[in-house]
């Protein structure tokens, strides 16, 4: 299947640049039987949701930290740190790569000028670095420094005091370079109020790594090497999610990831088995879904693996309808835009 099948084009004034108050962005309900489309907000979701619903939420946390560094030659360089590996180190992107190889020492710059010198220690399979921190101390103390780095289609920086806004409600496990999305909706209230109606809801975490932003650059989607990402599913949540009665809704495509990725090894009559690894399961159409019965997600990039996958769980056609209809109506776009409901 041809990559440029899933283009479009977006007025770039729908990219929202910074979010909307928790709940209240809009929603657009796809029903996947008929193909019809509602217009809704996002406070309208418990009306579609039944008691033997199970909401699946991915409680990553964001630690990712995008720091001004100094090289051993003084000139100035920007490190991204991704997720702790170690007792002492940190995954790492760094700018220029060429310059850090391996036993090389970087100065990390703090914004009150405060310093910490790190080791270059290794390369990623990916390009990137681990940096090794003189202490555990100086690498839990990262995560106070530099800024939340927001995706590259974001042009307004978040004030330090608004950065939890970039964070679910519900996140816990430290992680991720990015936030999952679909999650950003929801309120301690909504999910109280959702528990209330009967729908329960259960933690998966995926730790979403940059490679989550880039364009699928093959012509043919079928070339495309899908980046990794470590993902959990604790066999409490497995048996919740067996135990499940109704609908499964995962909350964004991160969700979807964790749970098809657990679906593999799930026993006959399951639908997943408990799992912690790295999974690099791209989703594009023609799979079939053996976890999910129904989907929360934001719009996304043209090209995308993430529109892929909505396009493999919606149909490429009630996707693209449903795409052309939020631009017509003026939906906000990405991270921190609005979202889309499939039913």
């Amino acid at each position: 299947m041809r990559t440029d099948e899933f283009d479009y084009d977006l007025p770039s004034e729908l990219i929202a640049q910074t979010p909307a108050p928790r709940g209240e962005s809009r929603l657009l309900v796809l029903h996947r039987e008929t193909g019809s489309i509602e217009h809704r907000h996002f406070r309208d979701l418990p009306q579609y949701l039944t008691p033997a619903d199970l909401l699946v939420l991915n409680d990553t946390r964001v630690t990712a930290r995008r720091i001004r560094a100094i090289r051993e030659n003084g000139k100035e360089a920007e490190v991204l740190l991704l997720r702790p590996t170690g007792e002492r180190s940190w995954e790492a992107l760094v700018r220029p790569g060429r310059a850090f190889r391996p036993g090389r020492t970087i100065a990390l710059v703090g914004d009150g000028a405060e310093r910490r010198t790190a080791e270059i220690t290794g390369v990623t399979a990916e390009g990137g670095r681990i940096i090794e921190m003189p202490s555990a101390s100086d690498r839990d103390s990262m995560e106070h420094w530099g800024q939340t780095p927001l995706p590259p289609y974001i042009h307004t920086p978040l004030p330090l005091a608004q950065e939890e806004r970039y964070q679910t409600v519900y996140a816990v496990h430290s992680g991720s370079a990015a936030a999952p999305t679909a999650g950003l909706h929801f309120t301690p209230e909504m999910l109280n109020c959702l528990e209330q109606q009967g729908v329960r809801n259960a933690r998966v975490t995926l730790h979403v790594g940059v490679g989550t932003f880039r364009p699928v650059r093959t012509e043919r989607i079928e070339d495309h090497e899908m980046h990794a990402e470590t993902a959990v599913l604790s066999s409490e949540a497995a048996a919740r999610i067996n135990a499940a009665t109704g609908r499964v809704v995962a909350v964004g495509t991160t969700s979807v990831r964790t749970l098809e990725s657990a679906a593999r090894a799930a026993a006959p009559g399951d639908r997943v088995a408990p799992f912690a690894g790295e999974t690099r399961l791209f989703i594009t159409p023609g799979y079939s879904f053996r976890a999910v019965d129904a989907l929360i997600t934001n719009y996304h990039l043209p090209r995308s693996t993430l529109l892929m996958l909505v396009s493999a769980f919606a149909g490429i056609d009630a996707t693209r309808k449903a795409y052309r209809e939020a631009i017509e109506n003026g939906y906000r776009f990405f991270s921190f835009g609005d979202a889309m409901l499939i039913i």
